[in-house]
């Protein structure tokens, strides 16, 4: 009898694509997928280790397989990706009824590691992998939406962040392999969205082809016609490009949304982040965008309680969100994540205050994206439509243009007739901070 294969994913878009390649590939050679871990054989954790909170989620979601394995409900545990990646022999610490740890070289052979477990010989040691998992997908997502990754790794070297450590370099693959992807994943017939996803897409094709491409890269998935909507997401502000932003502009089939994470605006701070632009660069960027795509929505993300920054540093940032009414936006308080640069700074700030800049900005950010709401009331919008609500008759739950999966406001839909993965008009006729309320036309 197969074995059978459970599989958690942890962290973010960029996880869930590996998470799928693994799981294609567990299904290649012959394994189950299993819905549940009680059962299972193996139980996978594809882990995050971006910071503080998304480890300890990572170690609980561990600790959970554990109990379930000393009950005799689960076979044995693999446990991949950035947690040994960046813990290194450290992350078997407590964990020691884990089978198998896997770094992010070594994500591909999952398969191969499944299979030699239970074996005499038991699970080898130092096994390379590629830094692009090929192949097959087992789809975590709904059929109507996928992200496709088309870089690996980071070059900006943000002193906050441990992705370097993690996840290395940029890398990129090339434009023929993603399209090829893109058609795999289209063949299916139920796809409409495409997400892009990478550490920095703007940075997309300066390794490997001298010079950024992500201009090229998305003309071409608009022009082939994969999908009806297509979304790029976490762009730096110091590589985005005149161009790209032309070609997000001309093309129908690219959204008018543009993830921009600006992390801050006051200048000294945006340096001990070493993010390479400026307040004034970003100001220029942010013109740019909304004079090519007027009707678009800007995705940002910020930091508070960055080391040293002082109450003036803060009210600027403030300031600037209030003056610039993000459409979207997330926050984080900072967290002090070892081997980073910032980690070492002076001036740490107290969790008191971090938590009280961030009910600042969050409170604000409500106001705005009441009034950015607002502006739909009445019009008629396009949704997604990504669920129907279960018990209620003709009552669906999907997006606009203007919302990524997973991270940004839902679309309440009342329809007689749509179907999930269905792309609709609707009149929207209530709003809410974050949310909308609509009713197809």
């Amino acid at each position: 009898m197969s074995k059978k294969v459970y599989l958690i994913s942890l962290g973010c878009a960029r996880n869930l694509v590996d998470s799928e390649k693994i799981l294609g590939s567990i299904e290649k050679n012959g394994f189950l997928i299993s819905e549940e871990a009680d059962g299972a054989d193996v139980a996978v954790v594809n882990t995050c280790a971006f910071i503080e909170e998304a480890t300890s989620e990572s170690i609980d979601v561990i600790l959970g397989l554990i109990r379930l394995k000393e009950e005799g409900k689960v076979g044995h545990i693999v446990v991949c990706g950035c947690l040994p990646e960046r813990y290194g022999s450290g992350a078997d610490a407590g964990l020691k009824e884990v089978d198998a740890f896997l770094d992010i070289r070594q994500r591909d052979k999952v398969a191969e590691v499944v299979t030699r477990l239970g074996a005499k010989d038991g699970v080898i040691d130092d096994i390379g992998g590629p830094v692009f998992i090929s192949g097959r997908r087992h789809r975590l997502t709904p059929p109507h939406y996928t992200y496709i990754k088309i870089s690996e790794g980071c070059g900006n070297k943000c002193s906050y962040c441990v992705i370097n450590k993690i996840k290395g370099e940029h890398r990129s693959r090339t434009i023929e392999s993603i399209l090829e992807e893109a058609e795999g994943l289209k063949s299916g017939g139920a796809l409409k969205e495409i997400n892009i996803v990478g550490q920095d897409t703007s940075l997309y094709g300066d390794d490997i082809y001298g010079q950024r491409r992500l201009d090229e890269l998305l003309e071409r998935l608009a022009e082939g016609k994969f999908a009806e909507w297509i979304r790029v997401l976490y762009m730096h502000p110091a590589h985005i490009s005149d161009s790209v932003l032309d070609v997000m502009a001309r093309h129908r089939a690219i959204c008018e949304y543009v993830d921009l994470p600006l992390q801050h605006i006051n200048d000294r701070i945006l340096s001990r982040m070493n993010r390479k632009t400026s307040k004034r660069d970003i100001v220029s960027l942010i013109g740019k965008i909304r004079s090519r795509m007027p009707a678009g929505a800007i995705r940002t993300s910020f930091i508070v309680g960055f080391p040293g920054e002082t109450d003036e540093e803060f009210k600027e940032l403030l300031d600037f969100v209030r003056d610039m009414r993000f459409e979207r936006l997330g926050l984080f308080r900072y967290s002090k994540e070892a081997g980073t640069a910032a980690s070492r700074m002076d001036g740490q700030i107290p969790d008191k205050v971090k938590s009280d800049r961030f009910d600042a900005i969050m409170s604000l950010q409500r106001d705005i994206a009441r009034g950015v709401n607002e502006r739909f009331l009445g019009k008629e919008i396009e949704v997604i439509v990504d669920e129907k609500v279960e018990g209620e008759e003709g009552r669906f739950i999907g997006r606009t243009r203007f919302d990524a999966p997973e991270v940004d406001g839902e679309a309440h839909l009342r329809s007689k007739s749509a179907r999930v993965g269905d792309i609709l008009k609707a009149e929207v006729t209530d709003t809410y901070e974050y949310d909308l309320v609509a009713e197809e036309s």
